[in-house]
């Protein structure tokens, strides 16, 4: 984990309630796919975690929905400005499992954390499937952003106004070698009852600290207690522990 200070280079609004932030600072702390920064806003309490969507050396890129208060003042912000953050935090995701044809399967704001993850799996040369799950078209985005990486890209809607109509178990393809996912519950609990291979999910979860002192995220797996902030966000399919 590492406290920087990072400048905000642009911040577009990609959807009626998704935006995209680029900053300019120190990257050096992240690591790996899947980790998320954590936020501190002026007037806030607490730290607002979000997921890395890509990072370079010295630029990182968000994607953030705007649900409340502090996502909505992140919105109103403008470039130049800066913003304290935690960075390298959680685990990330592990890409020696993934095959020659993983698939990706992200829901709305689980999206983000899967480019970076599809970027660094087709430089080493897999067949990327990614599979997007929104409710309706207007909640689109970053479709042509992976399409560009040269992954075979599907969108799905619940109410079909684009793509294939239903959810990202939907479209699954019929071969692949390992899946990696991020979404809300229902969405994972979904995608680990149709796979058909072992894979890795990333949980979303509400966080106090961010990095595993307040053991306010803690969850129940097989193998005990982990922190979604520290021991995850990412979990192994074999590991997850359904609460009724």
């Amino acid at each position: 984990m590492k406290q920087s200070i990072f400048k905000i280079v642009s911040n577009t609004a990609l959807t009626d309630s998704v935006s995209q932030m680029v900053l300019a600072g120190d990257t050096s702390a992240i690591t790996a796919p899947g980790q998320f920064v954590n936020i501190r806003l002026e007037g806030r309490f607490l730290r607002r975690p979000i997921s890395v969507c890509d990072y370079d050396s010295g630029v990182l890129t968000i994607l953030y929905k705007v649900v409340g208060a502090g996502t909505g003042q992140m919105r109103g912000m403008a470039p130049g400005q800066t913003l304290d953050l935690l960075t390298g935090l959680g685990n990330g995701y592990d890409l020696a499992p993934a095959g020659d044809k993983p698939v990706l399967l992200g829901g709305g704001v689980g999206v983000p954390p899967l480019y970076n993850l599809a970027k660094k799996l087709t430089a080493m040369g897999k067949e990327v499937s990614v599979i997007l799950g929104f409710n309706t078209r207007s909640e689109v985005f970053y479709e042509e952003a992976f399409q560009a990486l040269g992954c075979r890209t599907s969108v799905t809607t619940v109410d079909g106004s684009c793509g294939i109509r239903g959810f990202v178990t939907d479209a699954l393809p019929q071969e692949y070698t390992y899946f990696y996912a991020c979404g809300p519950e229902p969405m994972l609990k979904a995608v680990y009852r149709a796979s058909k291979t072992s894979g890795q999910m990333s949980f979303e979860e509400r966080m106090g600290c961010g990095f595993g002192a307040c053991m306010g995220c803690s969850c129940k797996t097989l193998t005990g207690y982990k922190r979604i902030c520290k021991d995850g966000p990412v979990m192994k399919k074999e590991e997850i522990l359904w609460e009724a």
